[in-house]
């Protein structure tokens, strides 16, 4: 065996030639020739079995046999079918030879002889074909080692082993056949197909060929459904090895056996208020089934997409959302892991599916006479739960529902009824009777402790939702006000004051008792996404906004406080930047003008700018960037997945400035997208507004009127006060203005900053620069395009002209020659008159010199026709001299030739000339 040989080199190489190991060497070797050379059959069992021993326990003894026992188990196997017992130990020392050894502990970059065996025994195509021929065998132990040996190896090489069955003939045929044999035998099989359908197409296909689907249902309903073992795990396994990003054959499953049995195994039977660790793992994986099926990965193929909106059409019609509400909503024993997979599936569902969001609308939970929609139960769920995965969970089911569903945004947002603020202040346990509207009103109003302000940010992130691309709600909601705490202290106030109050407020209650606190990591992110989303598109929303100054200064503080987070300064900054974008006020103090110079005064453009590349940067935009699908759910990490552990606040603590990891849920990629359209056109914006800064005062000031009993004097006196305050104001805006131009203008900053932030200020101002230049250019090119218009137009009109002063010219000139022949009739008529008054005759032409001159004309012109005939027969004479001469020389009589030509042509030409 030439591979062998190699193996050993490498093997020599990377171990050396220890004497530690010369023994086992040496009694490996013994009993491999004992196997290979004995004469009696016992001694030779004998041999085996002590070989077998020695394997699975030394790995200097998986070594040596690596290094030459390889050609004599095999020749067992192939030669001595017939000896069971010699068979069963040549599998059982394979196996052994290609499991490590975990009790040995050694150096981490040492080798695996188990390893290496396996990749030796992987690379001879001829060997995976022998050992899968043993599966044919009736010997139940030989069938048993088999499977095990193949599992071995596919642990090891999965890619090898996938291409050397998939090139033997019925290889996966004699696997799958595995399934319907004993237990023991059916689950090893069972196992060895998890790994074998991983990734792998072509392995799949031919699984479902040979009827996967009806024996994988077939084992899981006689192991119990989701009460039974490890088994029905591993059915689940395989099942969504066979389904995941495969829509042939989920569209198999769904015309074959049709979903029923999946979701059969939801069903909770008899004891549904006990969840063992392996009940939640299967309904884990059966979750996830359903979630493959309604999902699968952000494809973009019309034709898995057809087909996940059937399967979830035909989910719904199989009542699947009534058992997966019973699982997410209702069942109040079930494990966290397992109402979080329910609550996402819901999501996947409804997402994008009007009838299914109409059907989850419509659906009541509850038993007479306390029933309430399911809505309001998984708000419920939002505003109490206290694991954060759980409130995650919630929230994506009406983060799908509020998407692209304008119905059903205005639907909850016309149960947003401000409730008194007794009612406010009830036991939780009275908002069984409450709408959608009144328990989320309350859930945003509570009295401002740091419990409720967690509740009113898990409040706000729903109400995010309701308005997200709807004008019609924003418009609604700007005009909620809620009573104030104590009545008599105050007037009611917007919703959306209270929301920045609480925003505030969560700032402020950063530190208590010299601990720090981390609530408001994600408090104040969630709050901020909620006015981000409020103000985008919502000229009326802005206003509200800027009616109270302290809003402008609350935000202003944010994003300068080096104690908040990166991604609190970012949404903060583009809070203030929707305040310049989508500002329509003209009054003095709320124009974007007036926001733009707060900004630069405050912060600096620079600084603020630099807040957007920052967030863009941090963990949390840079881990929603590369999200990555869910992780399957397997043997290896099913116990880790099913014990869902919440962040530890006290982690947190330790970690300054770092934002909290449940943001990178909250906070999705449409979010992400969201703000980085938005960050451009804030840039635009404030550059705008800078290069055409306000040039005019549209009110009078109250100064310039003259007081009641003021004297002349002392109003010139008091104008000229006015006019100099107005002329230092005006010189300290063009002050500031030229300091924000050379901001912009500069590529490198000041030398007492550091290198740093020189080439940050560097980069800002030369985007800056080019959108300036950018701009120009567009203003270039519409103005020459103007140009080029009004040059076409030109031309267009002079040719016209032109044409017209052409007409006119040659209408001139008939005028002018009939004009002239009209003189000169005149003139003809005058001297005929003249001549008639004076007595004298008009002169008569001579008739006979008349006749004479119109003789003499025709004569010269018969002359010249005579002339013309003359030249004419003379060209034709000298042709016929030629051609006779031609002819004589060619022996033909010429005169004969000639006969009758001058009579026929003669009379005509008689005749004309008598005519």
């Amino acid at each position: 065996m030439d591979l062998a040989s190699r193996y050993k080199g490498v093997v020599g190489l990377v171990f050396g030639n220890d004497n530690s190991s010369s023994t086992e060497d040496s009694y490996v070797e013994r009993l491999l020739d004992r196997i290979s050379n004995g004469v009696l059959a016992e001694d030779r069992r004998t041999a085996i079995s002590d070989l077998q021993s020695i394997v699975a326990e030394s790995r200097a003894a998986q070594l040596a046999f690596g290094v030459m026992g390889f050609p004599v188990l095999m020749g067992v196997l192939k030669e001595e079918r017939e000896d069971v017992e010699m068979v069963r130990g040549a599998l059982e020392t394979l196996v052994g030879a290609l499991t490590p050894i975990d009790h040995v502990k050694g150096p981490t970059n040492e080798v695996q002889p188990a390893l290496m065996n396996a990749d030796l025994l992987s690379r001879e195509p001829e060997s995976i074909s022998l050992i899968l021929s043993l599966l044919s065998e009736e010997d139940f132990y030989v069938r048993y080692y088999t499977l095990q040996l193949l599992t071995a190896l596919l642990t090891s090489s999965p890619n090898r082993l996938q291409e050397a069955i998939l090139t033997i003939p019925r290889g996966i045929t004699r696997l799958m056949d595995m399934l319907m044999d004993r237990e023991v035998i059916r689950n090893e099989a069972l196992l060895l197909l998890t790994y074998l359908t991983r990734e792998a197409e072509e392995i799949q296909k031919i699984v479902v060929f040979e009827g996967a689907f009806e024996k994988i249902f077939s084992i899981i309903k006689e192991e119990g459904g989701s009460e039974g073992g490890v088994v029905v795990q591993d059915c689940l396994e395989l099942l969504n090895n066979i389904l995941r990003h495969n829509a042939s054959n989920q569209i198999l499953l769904r015309e074959t056996i049709g979903f029923d049995p999946l979701i059969s195994i939801l069903k909770l039977r008899a004891n549904t208020y006990s969840f063992t660790q392996q009940k939640t793992i299967n309904l884990l994986s059966v979750l996830e089934t359903i979630s493959l099926l309604i999902s699968g990965g952000p494809d973009t193929d019309p034709s898995k997409d057809s087909n996940r909106t059937t399967n979830k059409v035909v989910l719904v019609q199989n009542k699947v959302l009534d058992h997966l509400l019973m699982l997410g909503v209702e069942s109040q024993w079930a494990p966290v892991s397992v109402r979080c997979a329910a609550l996402r599936c819901i999501g996947d569902l409804i997402a994008g599916h009007s009838k299914n969001i109409d059907a989850l609308a419509s659906k009541v939970l509850g038993e007479e006479p306390q029933v309430e929609p399911a809505l309001n139960s998984i708000l419920r769920i939002i505003l109490r739960t206290s694991s954060m995965q759980e409130f995650t969970a919630a929230d994506y089911v009406f983060k799908c529902f509020c998407e692209n569903n304008v119905d059903g945004q205005r639907m909850l947002a016309s149960t947003l009824i401000p409730q008194p603020h007794s009612m406010t202040q009830s036991p939780l346990e009275e908002d069984m009777n409450m709408s959608f509207g009144s328990m989320l009103l309350r859930g945003l109003t509570l009295t401002e402790n740091e419990g409720d302000l967690e509740s009113c940010c898990r409040a706000a992130s729903v109400l995010s939702h309701m308005l997200k691309d709807n004008i019609q709600c924003k418009e609604k909601v700007i005009q909620i006000e809620l009573e104030a705490p104590t009545p008599s202290l105050g007037a009611p106030e917007p919703l959306l004051h209270r929301m920045v109050k609480y925003l505030a407020l969560a700032s402020s209650m950063k530190s208590k008792d010299g601990k720090s606190n981390t609530g408001h990591i994600f408090v104040q992110p969630i709050i901020l996404k909620l006015l981000v989303t409020w103000l985008a598109n919502c000229p009326s929303a802005v206003h509200s906004f800027l009616d109270s100054r302290h809003h402008l200064t609350c935000l202003l503080e944010l994003v300068s406080n080096p104690s908040a987070t990166v991604c609190t300064k970012g949404l903060a900054a583009i809070l203030l930047g929707e305040c310049v974008l989508y500002n329509k006020s003209s009054e003095n103090g709320r124009d974007a003008f007036t926001v733009v110079d707060t900004i630069s005064q405050k912060i600096g453009l620079t600084a603020y700018l630099l807040t957007f590349d920052e967030m863009q940067r941090s963990s949390i935009f840079a881990s929603i960037k590369s999200s990555q699908p869910r992780r399957p759910l397997t043997r290896s990490n099913a116990a880790s997945m099913a014990d869902i552990e919440d962040v530890d606040e006290n982690d947190l603590s330790d970690k300054k400035n770092n934002d909290h990891p449940i943001l990178s849920v909250i906070f999705d990629a449409h979010f992400f997208n969201f703000i980085k359209g938005l960050e451009e056109n804030i840039r635009e914006s404030i550059v705008e507004v800078y290069s055409h800064p306000k040039s005019q005062v549209a009110v009078v000031p109250a100064e310039l009127e003259q007081k009641n009993g003021e004297s002349d004097k002392e109003y010139v006196e008091r104008l000229k006060m006015f006019v100099e305050k107005q002329c230092f104001e005006i010189q300290g805006l063009l002050g500031r203005n030229s300091t924000l131009a050379e901001e912009l203008a500069k590529t490198g900053g000041g030398g007492s900053g550091s290198s740093q932030a020189e080439q940050r200020g560097g980069g800002i101002s030369e985007r800056v620069q080019v959108d300036t230049l950018r701009r120009d250019l567009q203003e270039s090119s519409q103005r020459l395009e103007f140009l080029k218009a009004e040059k076409a137009k030109a031309e267009s009109d002079l040719s016209m002209y032109r044409n017209a002063v052409g007409k006119l010219e040659s209408d001139l000139k008939s005028l002018s020659d009939a004009y002239n022949s009209l003189e000169q009739a005149n003139f003809n008529l005058a001297t005929e008159v003249k001549a008639l008054r004076n007595g004298e005759a008009a002169p008569i032409p001579d008739l006979e010199t008349v006749k004479a001159e119109a003789r003499e004309e025709a004569q010269k012109e018969s002359e010249v026709e005579l002339n013309d005939l003359l030249v004419c027969l003379g060209q034709e004479q000298s042709k016929v001299e030629r051609l006779s001469s031609r002819l004589e020389e060619l022996g033909e009589d010429v005169d004969k030739l000639l006969e009758g030509i001058g009579d026929e042509a003669g009379l005509p030409e008689g005749e004309e000339e008598e005519e």
